[in-house]
């Protein structure tokens, strides 16, 4: 491989906002897909490294998915049923 070639497999991949992916519930941001040496590759919060990372591996968006999933809490909703008559 050419150096050029490896420079930019370096840097982070944008996920197509045609694939459904879950925002940071850290921050909000949505995820990227980096190439970690030659384990593999990881999705990742595009703003802060210490957020949620899948492990290396292949392109895992489910994992990240399950992970970034916040839980609603009662006092966070009314749910109370809503009557639609």
């Amino acid at each position: 491989m050419n150096r050029a070639v490896k420079k930019i497999m370096r840097g982070y991949v944008n996920i197509p906002s045609s694939i459904y992916c879950k925002l940071c519930k850290e921050c909000g941001s949505r995820p990227v897909i980096a190439l970690v040496d030659d384990i593999g590759y990881i999705v990742k919060c595009s703003k802060d490294d210490r957020h949620y990372q899948t492990m290396p591996g292949l392109i895992d968006i489910e994992d990240w998915n399950r992970h970034n999933t916040i839980q609603a809490a009662s006092v966070d909703y009314n749910l109370n049923p809503v009557m639609a008559w």
